[in-house]
């Protein structure tokens, strides 16, 4: 046994989707972009070129190629760290509302993809 005991709530998958975001309490501000490094129910993990507040909640956008329309949530920062090269930040991202049907996509997507080792 390794010893490390899986503390995450919702399983992931190591998708690669565009991802758009800004802070809600910015109205004037435009949607960045980056791609998600992994997803789950529950949120989305992503670079990012600025530090983010915890206190922050952002409108997230979430383009999966097989939808016409984005995935659509409000979410807050659960965690960010500055990554060792360069001057980019990873960000978790806890999901905290989105449309009923938005939801069940990704807990498709996760329950599809979820014993995939490729992703």
């Amino acid at each position: 046994m390794s010893g490390y005991e899986e503390k995450r709530k919702f399983p992931r998958i190591h998708g690669r989707f565009a991802v758009k975001y800004k802070d809600m309490r910015k109205k004037d501000e435009e949607f960045r972009g980056t791609v998600s490094k992994n997803l789950s129910k529950g949120g989305v993990r992503f670079r990012s070129d600025r530090f983010i507040s915890l206190a922050c909640r952002l409108v997230v956008e979430l383009n999966v190629p097989e939808l016409v329309n984005p995935i659509r949530a409000i979410s807050k920062i659960a965690w960010i760290k500055k990554l060792p090269a360069g001057d980019d930040y990873e960000v978790g991202n806890q999901f905290l509302e989105m449309s009923r049907q938005d939801r069940e996509i990704i807990q498709g997507l996760v329950s599809a993809e979820s014993g995939n080792a490729s992703l």
